[in-house]
């Protein structure tokens, strides 16, 4: 069988996650690193046996499928090059940081003839995917409380940089915009309020949500919450029911109205696994060689974006934002 041929552009934490992923997926040859600080590439080949190149340009003209895990701000640039010599491309989030680039690297990648995913990893997450499952199956949603909280924004130093991540929002809590339009569907409108605590940057989010199908929700976001667990979290409220995600760990279905509860547990699966980054590079290798449309598109990844984006209008304005 023909190995795929990847390369990597960035060469941090989240790049070694998928190295180590895809080192171990015998459909997939690692080829080619390439990061703006070289001793990263090179260190990071040298786990896989990959040469390291020069430019980004090189590794796209190596690879048939190139992986972009750059700062969020440098996306948008490589997913253009990358879908331009029609290569298949796994962008990590955010897609873009702001809509308008989002929709560019859109419509790119419709006109490539390769696959375009971008790494939304909760989506695959055993957590998530049984809450989609149990809602979908089971129990009729309502209203819910969403979570995604942060300790600090010191360490790495760039996290706390709005030009390397394009805003606190866009670094991680853009993941769980986009697992409400994953579970619940999509957003008619929301009203956000933010305030400025710690950090140059609006820091602090209370937003409130409508969704098409009535349901409604509310998301609180903090870049200076300290690391208390969990940090993450998922409140699902049904007719009589909750169910409750804590972090990639756990989930606990309360069905009765006497309080009893039963509660699922992720947490002795490996981390790959747990977060979801195992199923979803497979998703992507399977789409390639199977010619299938990608689990996480780049239509998702522009949604996210314009949730994002639509929190920091309404900060500012103080207005509702329709969809």
């Amino acid at each position: 069988m023909t190995k795929i041929r990847v390369g990597v552009i960035g060469a941090g934490f989240i790049a070694g996650v998928h190295t180590n992923i895809l080192a171990g997926d015998d459909r997939v040859e690692l080829v080619v690193f390439h990061d703006v600080v070289g001793e990263c590439a090179e260190r990071m080949a040298r786990t896989c046996n990959a040469s390291v190149a020069q430019s980004a340009s090189e590794v796209i003209d190596l690879c048939d499928a190139i992986y972009i895990t750059t700062p969020n701000t440098k996306h948008v640039e490589l997913a253009i090059a990358a879908t331009a010599a029609n290569k298949h491309v796994f962008c990590e989030k955010p897609l873009a940081t702001n809509v308008a680039d989002a929709e560019l690297v859109l419509e790119k990648s419709k006109q490539s003839k390769g696959i375009f995913q971008v790494g939304h990893n909760r989506r695959f997450a055993p957590v998530y995917a049984t809450l989609k499952q149990l809602l979908a199956e089971t129990y009729e949603p309502h209203s819910a409380h969403i979570k995604m909280n942060r300790g600090e924004l010191l360490k790495p130093v760039w996290t706390g940089d709005p030009t390397v991540t394009g805003g606190f929002l866009f670094e991680t809590t853009i993941h769980m915009f986009d697992m409400l339009r994953f579970q619940f569907g999509e957003v008619e409108s929301l009203i956000a309020i933010g305030s400025t605590h710690e950090y140059a940057e609006v820091d602090d989010f209370s937003v409130l949500l409508k969704f098409t199908n009535g349901m409604h929700a509310t998301l609180a976001s903090s870049a200076d919450a300290s690391w208390l667990f969990p940090f993450e979290r998922m409140e699902v409220f049904c007719h009589h029911s909750t169910l409750v995600t804590r972090e990639m760990e756990t989930l606990v279905c309360s069905s009765n109205i006497a309080g009893h509860f039963t509660e699922q547990s992720m947490q002795q699966l490996p981390r790959e696994e747990k977060w979801g980054y195992l199923q979803e590079n497979r998703a992507f290798i399977d789409a390639i060689l199977n010619g299938t449309p990608p689990l996480v598109t780049a239509h998702d990844g522009l949604m996210s974006v314009k949730l994002v984006e639509a929190v920091y209008e309404s900060v500012k304005t103080g207005e509702r934002v329709r969809f």
